[in-house]
């Protein structure tokens, strides 16, 4: 009788450390799936992370679904990047109606504020431009130097959040970062014999990447920020490559392969289809693979 009693209340104590554990885990809703990888990075068991946007598809242009709200309503933490990467952003927390994970809530945390951001526009922007992004390029998570930041942003922001797992977030940002910053070392040393070596990319999405690796993006495949190639740009690029010298044309999976197909025929430049976000090829799976995987692609492509 002794033992089924003790067996019965080990039984209870654990259900309750089980329970309590699983009350402590927050939701953490990244908009992109590198935001996520990262939340998951530092927070370890104590989050429970998903994302809105696929990274197989271009984050510019996704359509929440009546998942993503439900997910939103019931989140602990909304991570997005700020500025007007994710125009989506605004409908989606108009159906969510809260107002802790709206700009300046004490439930969302702008991975933007503390970036040395690229590409400020110093005038008026105008559409006529193409889609250009009034705020400066939102695509700042592809330098690692950022990555640095926005891991420190999350690990604070996570603490605020749930105070007693502090040593666990410390720890875990101390890790990542010792592990990243040799990265860093390493990616330079890659990069060093092809800096200033000049690139094409179809979207103005790698400045932040190439920043970092002193690469130079001369041109664009579109002729402004979102708009498709014509015949006639395609026949400009490929009298540009020839006369620079260009090797290396960077896109996302996600762009169109067409206008780089199209290319590399004529001018034999090596079409490199790298990952804006973690998930996109199997290859990338975390943040520091995903940027190991671009930097050698890019190197060997070089070489």
């Amino acid at each position: 009788m002794k033992k089924l009693s003790f067996f019965i209340c080990s039984i209870v104590v654990f259900g309750l450390i089980a329970s309590a554990n699983a009350d402590e885990e927050l939701k953490v809703v990244g908009t992109l799936s590198t935001y996520s990888s990262l939340a998951e990075t530092i927070g370890g068991d104590a989050v429970e992370t998903s994302s809105v946007a696929s990274p197989r598809f271009n984050p510019h242009y996704i359509e929440a679904r009546p998942s993503d709200i439900l997910r939103m309503k019931r989140a602990d933490l909304f991570i997005h990047s700020g500025l007007d990467l994710e125009a989506w952003r605004g409908p989606l927390l108009d159906a969510v109606a809260r107002a802790d994970l709206r700009n300046g809530g004490a439930r969302q945390l702008d991975l933007s504020l503390g970036i040395p951001l690229l590409e400020v526009p110093s005038g008026q922007v105008s559409r006529s431009e193409g889609d250009i992004h009034q705020f400066g390029n939102p695509h700042y998570w592809t330098d690692p130097r950022n990555g640095l930041i926005i891991a420190q942003a999350i690990e604070s922001k996570l603490v605020e959040l749930l105070p007693e797992r502090e040593a666990q977030f410390k720890k875990n940002l101390h890790d990542f970062r010792s592990q990243l910053e040799g990265k860093i070392v390493e990616w330079r040393a890659m990069i060093a014999p092809f800096r200033g070596a000049p690139v094409v990319s179809y979207h103005n999405e790698w400045p932040y990447l190439l920043n970092f690796l002193g690469l130079k993006p001369e041109l664009f495949v579109e002729p402004k920020p979102g708009i498709p190639p014509g015949p006639q740009q395609l026949e400009n690029l490929v009298a540009q490559i020839r006369s620079g010298d260009v090797k290396v044309l960077l896109q996302a999976t996600y762009s169109p392969e067409k206008a780089g197909e199209y290319l590399s025929e004529k001018t034999k430049i090596t079409v490199l289809s790298l990952c804006q976000n973690v998930g996109e090829r199997e290859e990338c799976p975390d943040y520091i693979s995903m940027l190991d995987f671009d930097v050698r692609s890019l190197v060997k492509a070089l070489s």
